[in-house]
């Protein structure tokens, strides 16, 4: 259950309960559901009688009268737990991802929870659920005061706190959150708290400080040089170079900041000067005063480990659970910039082929018994509480350096093991490491929340009768062994929510497909099963299969729980193959039952802790038509969410409708027709003037940009648009990937050399004018779209900008044309536009792979703020976009991406997404959330769901 807190009146989202007599969740979500059009009445009505959930939040109610009313089934009282989220570090907007997990995954009717934020000059505010669902604070960071209770000190604030809550639980990343900084601050005023004491977190945070402390323990370490404030001594440094026998001019380290985080400000560095000069660059960015520079450890194997204290009070009994192996990968000489690769802060948030998880890592039994012994021993030693991170590296025995470290705990027959980085508040994104790990061993996602939680309340006597919190679990996932689980459900709807493919957004994919899955799993009227659709060959480096007539005979997995928690599509395909190959799932069962039997020693003493709830299943490999027959068979709903290709181009649409079996998103004319640009434009040519405008389009092979000279291609196009400068993208591939504004024939031939090499990626700043990472796609689209490059003026977000506007914006104003994107739903032709959200860029004049999908980055101001868009604008412009949707015969759910002029509310297409991104961040949700009453992402998911399964198949 998820409270409201952004009024001087804390209000209450409470859950509901039909067994318990209770009002359905959405025969209250029915009052606040859009209304969609005057068609829509038998729609809604229809939907919301069919629906039931117990963990989703809903309706208002005053939060004193409801702690003094409300009881646990069992007769406790509820539990009241705070997220304090955001914080000054540069990671606040992954700290904005973890509270939205956290809150997804631990409401229920014996938990209460209210959100709150501490902004970057650490003010405190109450914020609302909703503020959560952002994508980033800077979509809401700049307008706080208005919608937020703001406290005017942070005293002020641990006194509510205090009042308020019963337990916080911090995910502030970084500094402020893992110095010990907020931990101090609650011990002070007696608030209970999830994690470890503020000095202990100042002691493991502070990466020279820890390295110390571990050296002194017994501990192997990485040699290391800190470098402090302006005090630089180079010739000091240049000894240690020499010390550890690295060349003073070209010697390769890692220069990072002592107090930032794990992957804030890290990067490589080569000799004695470029390592200051990397520091120095550290300390002037206000990132950290104390910076590291560490040997660069080679040949070796990055890994991390989640650890979980199941002891009681204040004794400790950590048990580490199986770690995962960090694998950087290449791709030959068509990716960039390898001979520098680390695990930064892209690779670790972003979903591309450059990183591999592998849970239990790939090494020797014997290294990951160490592992985690070692973790286990450093839990304890350095006095964390409740679960931490540890990240370390194996060095095998031939690349092993370290013969000073002889004696110390590390060295094994195999090689040696450091451990290098302590997170004190581990990232809780859906897929992150704590749930990879945790669902390996059966915890679910609210499973292994609610159990941190409870331990952390068994160190404060008055939460003790809270102790059986966590027996309020969702029932767990079977969801591999597709006839049996189906079968064995009377009553309960069947979904398939199928993701992945051989697009250039089968990452995204995924993320979209987890996100609904999860979301979904909330109902427990309905069985959801995860699928992946494997590409074409199986094979992800080959040249996906085009002749949509071998779609069928493509391969689809349903899979267990833990294996949809991976990074990319390719780890998933690849350990689905891994978990049915005998000696690697004997040895993962082996080191999975002796984990779990480690922590059933301390589980099994606490009365909260009902068990394990998630099955050690195997996946289960259809082909499509086969996966197709089954969906019939047990009358499923297939959630669509593969982005381009088959998913998005009518193909699976057309496979599903000829057996009859409901899907989510348009039918399969306007899946065409949508994902063929210019055929878009050429169904909406007649609409201009009822202001619905097409931008020209030339469409060029491949081979003329590989063939014909630069300058001459140049003229053709330049000449025929009439326009200066140009956009290009792949005619019939997604939104994300391969756009770029050329400004010269220079930059043509750049993009044109990146088709050529195959390159997986553009880097920062190839082109005349600045731009951000380009993801290319792979392989390269035979077809190519130019368009004139539409000018639009800078929208700055900033809360302190000198001469800013009342509300926070700098915006010229001297173009009338500002870029959004904006959902629609809804029947064929009755289809309903949500608010649209005016996309704001930060890293050039196209939005970034990250910006579109990676949690925590990019702006979408929802609604447009009336400073630049009036009310009669976005009234006619939701218009506008409503008859798109109808023209182009949408249903379901699409996605509509337009510039539209701030004076007449006119709409200028750029594209039509029917299978737009469902990711935790997407601005779907933003713009269901801006609804009045709010959708959120539960009610939002299932209306999606509920349009599907009543469609005419």
């Amino acid at each position: 259950m998820a409270s409201l807190a952004f009024s001087p009146k804390l209000l209450l989202l409470r859950g509901t309960d039909a067994a318990a007599g209770r009002e359905p969740l959405f025969a209250a979500e029915q009052r606040q559901l859009p209304k969609l059009n005057r068609n829509s009445k038998n729609w809604l009505s229809t939907r919301c009688s069919r629906v039931r959930v117990t963990r989703a939040a809903t309706h208002v109610v005053d939060d004193r009268a409801a702690l003094r009313e409300e009881k646990r089934p069992e007769g406790g009282r509820v539990l009241r737990v705070g997220i304090v989220c955001g914080g000054p570090s540069a990671e606040r907007g992954i700290s904005l991802n973890s509270a939205r997990s956290v809150l997804d995954h631990i409401q229920g009717d014996d938990l209460h929870v209210s959100c709150y934020y501490i902004d970057r000059k650490l003010n405190a505010f109450a914020i609302s659920p909703a503020q959560v669902y952002s994508n980033t604070p800077a979509d809401f960071d700049f307008k706080l005061e208005s919608l937020a209770q703001v406290f005017s000190s942070l005293d002020e604030f641990a006194e509510h706190l205090a009042a308020s809550v019963d337990i916080v639980f911090p995910v502030i990343h970084g500094r402020y959150g893992e110095d010990g900084g907020i931990q101090e601050l609650l011990e002070k005023h007696n608030v209970p708290f999830v994690g470890t004491g503020s000095s202990n977190c100042r002691k493991a945070f502070d990466k020279y400080d820890a390295s110390l402390e571990l050296s002194q323990q017994g501990f192997v370490t990485v040699p290391s040089y800190l470098v402090q404030g302006n005090e630089v001594d180079e010739s000091e440094l240049s000894s240690w170079f020499a010390r550890n026998q690295l060349d003073p001019g070209t010697g390769k380290v890692v220069v990072k900041p002592a107090r930032a985080g794990s992957s804030i400000g890290v990067t490589v560095a080569y000799g004695v000067a470029d390592s200051l000069k990397k520091a120095n660059d550290i300390i002037s960015e206000g990132i950290d005063d104390k910076v590291l520079v560490e040997i660069f450890l080679k040949g070796g194997s990055e890994f991390t480990a989640i650890v979980l204290d199941v002891g009681s009070g204040f004794d400790s009994h950590p048990v580490v659970l199986l770690p995962t192996e960090v694998e950087l990968q290449f791709h030959g000489s068509a990716d960039v910039r390898e001979k520098d690769a680390i695990f930064n802060y892209r690779r670790k948030y972003l979903p591309t082929q450059q990183v591999a998880y592998h849970t239990p890592p790939r090494f020797p039994v014997d290294v990951i018994k160490n592992i985690r012994d070692g973790a286990s021993l450093l839990f304890q030693r350095l006095g964390l509480r409740d679960f931490a991170r540890i990240d370390g590296w194996f060095l095998p025995t031939s690349m092993d350096s370290f013969s000073s470290s002889d004696g110390k705990f590390g060295r094994t027959k195999s090689g040696t093991i450091l451990f290098t980085d302590i997170n004190l508040i581990s990232g809780m994104e859906q897929t992150s490491f704590l749930f990879q790990q945790a669902s390996k061993v059966g915890f679910s996602h609210s499973n292994i929340l609610r159990s941190i939680i409870c331990r952390a309340c068994l160190r404060f006597p008055n939460l003790a009768s809270h102790s059986g919190v966590s027996d309020h679990l969702p029932r767990s996932s079977n969801s591999s062994q597709l006839p049996e689980a189906l079968s064995r459900m009377e009553g309960v709807g069947k979904v398939f929510v199928i993701f992945g493919g051989d697009t250039s957004e089968r990452q995204v994919s995924l993320m979209s497909g987890t996100n609904v899955w999860l979301n979904l799993q909330a109902f427990h009227d309905l069985e959801v099963i995860p699928c992946l659709l494997a590409p074409a060959n199986d094979k992800f480096s080959g040249t996906p299969d085009r002749n949509n007539n071998d779609a069928s005979s493509r391969a689809v997995w349903t899979l267990p729980y833990s294996l949809v928690l991976r990074h990319t599509t390719e780890e998933v395909l690849e350990a689905c193959i891994e978990a049915i190959e005998p000696a690697r799932a004997a040895l993962t069962s082996d080191l999975r039952n002796e984990v779990m039997n480690d922590l059933m020693e301390g589980l099994k003493k606490h009365r909260w802790f009902t068990g394990f709830d998630i099955a050690d299943k195997l996946p289960v490999k259809f082909t499509l038509d086969d996966w197709i027959k089954h969906a019939k068979e047990v009358q499923a709903t297939v959630f669509i969410a593969v982005h381009g290709g088959i998913g998005e181009d009518g193909t699976l649409q057309s496979l599903l409708e000829a057996e009859g079996v409901p899907h989510t998103g348009p039918g399969v004319l306007a899946s065409k027709t949508c994902m063929d640009k210019v055929a878009t434009s050429l169904a909406l040519g007649h609409l201009a003037d009822l202001g619905i405008l097409t931008i020209n389009k030339d469409v060029r092979k491949k081979d003329d940009l590989l063939n014909m000279p630069a300058p001459e291609l140049w003229q053709q196009v330049t000449s025929k648009l009439k326009c200066e400068t140009l956009c290009i993208k792949p005619a019939r591939d997604g939104c994300s990937t391969g756009v770029a504004r050329l400004c010269c024939e220079q930059d043509l031939a750049v993009y044109a050399k990146a088709l050529e090499e195959c390159l997986l990626r553009i880097p920062p700043n190839s082109f005349s004018k600045a731009h951000g990472m380009i993801e290319m796609p792979s392989p390269p689209p035979e077809y190519l779209i130019f368009e004139p490059f539409i000018e639009t003026d800078e929208i700055v977000v900033s809360s302190k900008s000198k001469g800013a506007s009342g509300d926070g914006l700098l915006w010229k104003g001297e173009s009338r044309w500002v870029e959004i994107t904006v959902g629609v739903l809804g029947k064929r032709g009755s289809m309903h536009s949500l608010t649209p959200s005016v996309t704001v860029k930060e890293t050039g004049d196209i939005l970034s792979l990250e910006e579109k999908f990676q949690g925590g980055t990019g702006i979408n101001l929802t609604p447009p703020p009336a400073s630049i868009v009036s009310n009669k604008a976005l009234e006619r412009c939701k218009q506008c976009i409503e008859l798109i949707a109808n023209t182009l015969q949408l249903e379901g759910f699409s996605r509509i991406d337009a510039f539209l002029n701030v004076d007449t509310g006119d709409v200028l297409i750029i594209e039509v997404n029917t299978v737009p991104g469902m990711t935790p961040s997407t601005v779907l949700i933003h713009q269901a959330l801006a609804e009045e009453p709010p959708m959120y992402p539960h009610g939002f998911f299932r209306t999606l769901l509920d349009l599907a399964s009543e469609r005419v198949v």
